[in-house]
C-alpha cells in the first residue's frame, strides 16, 4: 500500500514573522511595510474537503483552517507560511478575498513593520460561542458575527 506523500511546511511569506501576540497565543507581525490596498501574502496550506474539515475540528482549541468555498477548505496548521497565525480582532488592518480558490490577504490601511496583522474572521470555524479578546474599543465580544 502507497503511504501519502509528506506534507512539508512552508517557508514564511516574505515580510512577516510569527511571534507572541498580544491578543492570543502566536501572531502573524509584519517586518516590511504594506501600502493599503496591496497583497500581504497567500494563505497556504493543505487543501482539504468537508468531512476531513469535520474531523480535524473535534476537540481542537486552536482551528488554521480557513475555507474556500462549502466544500474545500486549506488547513495551515502544520504546513503554512505564518499566515496561519494571523488572528482575528474587530478592528483589522487586512481583509482577505478568494479568487481562482486562493485565499489572499490585503492591507485594509498602510501596515508598518512591527504591527500585528489582524483580521475580523466575521465566520470562522469557532463556535459562535468562541469569545473575542481583541481588546479593540468596537469589540463586539466574539470572534463570529
Amino acid at each position: 500500500m502507497k503511504k501519502p506523500p509528506k506534507l512539508t511546511k512552508a517557508p514564511l511569506a516574505p515580510g512577516i514573522e510569527v511571534k507572541t501576540s498580544l491578543i492570543d497565543g502566536k501572531g502573524c507581525f509584519a517586518t516590511a511595510p504594506f501600502k493599503k490596498g496591496r497583497k500581504i501574502a497567500e494563505y497556504v496550506g493543505e487543501k482539504i474537503s468537508r468531512r476531513e474539515i469535520a474531523r480535524r475540528l473535534k476537540g481542537r482549541r486552536r482551528i488554521h483552517i480557513c475555507g474556500i468555498n462549502s466544500y474545500w477548505a486549506i488547513d495551515g496548521r502544520d504546513t503554512g507560511n505564518g499566515t496561519q497565525y494571523i488572528n482575528h480582532s474587530c478592528q483589522p488592518n487586512c481583509f482577505v478575498r478568494i479568487m481562482h480558490e486562493h485565499i489572499i490577504f490585503f492591507a485594509k490601511r498602510d501596515i508598518a513593520p512591527g504591527e500585528e496583522i489582524l483580521l475580523d474572521y466575521e465566520e470562522s470555524y469557532h463556535t459562535d460561542k468562541k469569545l473575542c479578546q481583541c481588546g479593540a474599543p468596537n469589540c463586539r465580544g466574539k470572534i463570529n458575527k
